[in-house]
């Protein structure tokens, strides 16, 4: 019998490859992933909390970024694209193409029936090894449904759940807040 080897990637060949590519793909272990892309009620949710925090924080020393910005987890190695990410400050990047973020503050997923449980699961676990990661939040895309993780200095992580249209969420690590209701505009 006979095996064939898989070939694992390095990192370096991975970013070569993602580059030039049309789709994106996730990396961990020598393999890329790829990502599947998002419904019409994903996009309006991921455009309008990025919309809110970008308003907020035009005159602060922070950036949102959408799913196109490439997260590294240094400590494991993985390459990933969470649908929003804040960074504030010095913001640190993989190499001189500053297209690989190291250093986010606040991370934010919006939830679908074929990433909840990886979001919620590994996905979460991987990020809570950046040591710069204070928020992490799930949204739901039926409305009205966000969670909300903050780092605790002890390094365990406080959950907050918000379920109703008038809720308004705050984001202390930038100083930022909004209403579901904001979030969820257009969402039908």
């Amino acid at each position: 019998m006979s095996f064939q080897r898989k070939t694992l990637l390095t990192p370096e060949a991975y970013l070569a490859l993602e580059r030039k590519s049309e789709t994106k793909h996730e990396y961990f272990g020598g393999e890329m992933f790829a990502m599947v892309g998002a419904s019409k009620r994903h996009n309006l949710i991921t455009a309008n909390i990025i919309r809110i925090l970008g308003n907020q924080l035009l005159d602060r020393p922070c950036n949102v970024y959408p799913s196109d910005m490439r997260v590294k987890v240094s400590a494991t190695g993985k390459y990933t694209y969470p649908d929003v990410v804040v960074a504030c400050e010095e913001e640190k990047f993989d190499d001189a193409e500053n297209d690989t973020l190291l250093n986010p503050v606040v991370i934010i997923e919006v939830l679908s029936e074929s990433t909840e449980a990886y979001d919620r699961g590994k996905k979460f676990k991987q990020y809570q090894y950046i040591d710069s990661l204070t928020e992490y939040l799930l949204v739901s895309q039926d409305p009205y449904r966000i969670e909300q993780y903050v780092r605790q200095k002890d390094n365990e992580w406080r959950y907050i759940e918000y379920q109703s249209a008038d809720d308004v969420l705050r984001i202390n690590v930038i100083g930022c807040q909004f209403a579901l209701k904001d979030v969820y505009a257009k969402v039908r």
